[in-house]
C-alpha cells in the first residue's frame, strides 16, 4: 500500500480552515481515481506535553505504486493539489510512504 500523507500545522483561523477543508477540499480528494481510503487524524497532544508539531494528519491510501502514480497524474488530483495550495500552502507538508 502507498499512502500520501498531508501533515498540517495549526492555522491562525482554525474555523475557516476546517470549513474549507471539509466543504471544499475533502470532496475534491474523494474524486481522485484509485483512492482506496482517506483517513483524517486530529492531534490531541504531544507525548511530553505542549502543542504537537501538527494539528492534523490526513492519509490517502492507494493499493500500489502504479495506482498511486495514475492517481497523481489525474485531473482530479491536480484540482485537489491546486486547492490545497490555495488555502494551506504554508501549513502543509506532503510525503509519500509505503505501508
Amino acid at each position: 500500500m502507498i499512502k500520501l500523507l498531508a501533515l498540517y500545522k495549526k492555522p491562525a483561523d482554525l474555523d475557516a480552515f476546517m470549513k474549507h477543508y471539509e466543504e471544499v477540499h475533502i470532496p475534491l480528494v474523494k474524486k481522485i481515481p484509485g483512492l482506496a481510503k482517506a483517513v483524517i487524524n486530529k492531534a490531541i497532544g504531544a507525548p511530553m506535553g505542549g502543542e504537537p508539531a501538527y494539528f492534523m494528519i490526513a492519509e490517502m491510501h492507494f493499493a500500489d505504486k502504479p495506482t498511486f502514480d495514475a492517481a497523481m497524474a489525474s485531473p482530479e488530483n491536480r484540482a485537489a493539489g491546486k486547492d490545497i495550495m490555495s488555502f494551506a500552502k504554508d501549513l502543509v507538508t506532503l510525503m509519500v510512504v509505503e505501508d
